[in-house]
């Protein structure tokens, strides 16, 4: 009896120490599964701070990659451009020469230039003949500079004129491009540009009419030839032709005109043509006369002098 109550109290002295001992392990695995879930949140936040970097790279790869794409389609863009600027200087040549002929065949259409380097050139050369002018005849400017007037005259005519001919020449139902129109026009502003260098220099008014009736009248007998080929229809041609014809000869007035008042008005008081002589105007000075009213006497004298002669003008 006694053997079993120690084996007892033996096997209760055990149980109690494999409880202590779970209680232990159960201790150190709630601290271990701790650990983890703070490793967990610390990775977790550790996972969110790299996905968020990989989107601001990708964002900066997108970025780039479109700036890239944009100034590769500059590139190509100006590179559709390029044709229409390929053009030799002996073509260029023959294409002014050919601007001054007027054609006699407009039963088929006849061909136009489709580049924009001469007519781009004429138009430069026409901003620095009409500089020229500015300069020679002294013109003010109140608003703006010389050479935006300039290049603000000459490419708004060139500009203007060609989409306004082009919109009466789609109404007309005539066949010919923008580009086309752009190409005739400026190969028109050779006339222009020879009118206006020689009179600019040599003011001389019968001169200048000549070479307008001449050199403008044969580039304008040009376009006029080439667009009636273009299009059918009297009335229409009629209104297209002489639109253009109009257009293109009041621009030469209105180019020489505008930037040469002050010229004229110099070489008419130099020259004074219309201006009559001077008339002698008889003046009663007494044969003595005292040396203390000597000036006084001239002054009266001479003011009645200018009274009377404003008086007959």
């Amino acid at each position: 009896m006694g053997r079993v109550r120690r084996k007892h109290s033996g096997s209760s002295f055990e149980d109690m120490g494999e409880l202590h001992q779970r209680l232990r392990e159960e201790e150190v695995d709630a601290d271990a599964a701790a650990v983890e879930d703070d490793d967990g949140e610390f990775l977790g936040m550790k996972g969110f701070k790299g996905q968020l970097s990989r989107q601001v790279a990708d964002q900066m790869w997108q970025a780039g990659k479109r700036q890239a794409s944009r100034a590769f389609s500059l590139y190509a863009n100006i590179d559709i451009l390029r044709p229409y600027f390929d053009v030799e200087p002996a073509q260029v040549r023959s294409r002014l020469l050919e601007s001054m002929i007027p054609i006699k065949m407009v039963n088929f259409p006849q061909k136009i230039a489709g580049e924009l380097y001469g007519p781009l050139m004429l138009v430069f050369t026409l901003v620095a003949i009409l500089l020229h002018g500015m300069k020679t005849s002294d013109t003010i400017i109140r608003e703006g500079t010389l050479m935006g007037t300039a290049i603000g005259t000459c490419f708004g005519y060139w500009l203007g004129v060609s989409s306004f001919i082009y919109f009466l020449a789609y109404l007309c139902n005539a066949q010919i491009t923008m580009l086309q129109m752009l190409a005739l026009l400026g190969y028109g502003l050779f006339g222009h540009c020879i009118v206006l260098f020689i009179t600019y220099n040599i003011h001389l008014h019968a001169l200048f009419y000549l070479f307008w009736l001449l050199v403008g009248g044969l580039s304008t007998l040009r376009m006029v030839a080439v667009l009636v080929s273009r299009t059918v229809g009297p009335t229409q041609r009629l209104l297209l032709c002489g639109t253009l014809a109009a257009l293109h000869m009041l621009f030469l007035l209105y180019l020489h005109f505008a930037y040469h008042k002050v010229v004229e008005g110099i070489l008419d008081t130099l020259e004074g043509p219309n201006i009559p002589p001077m008339q002698r105007v008889p003046r009663d000075v007494p044969a003595a006369i005292p040396a203390a009213r000597l000036p006084t006497t001239v002054l009266n004298a001479t003011a009645k002098a200018v009274a009377v002669t404003l008086q007959s003008h």
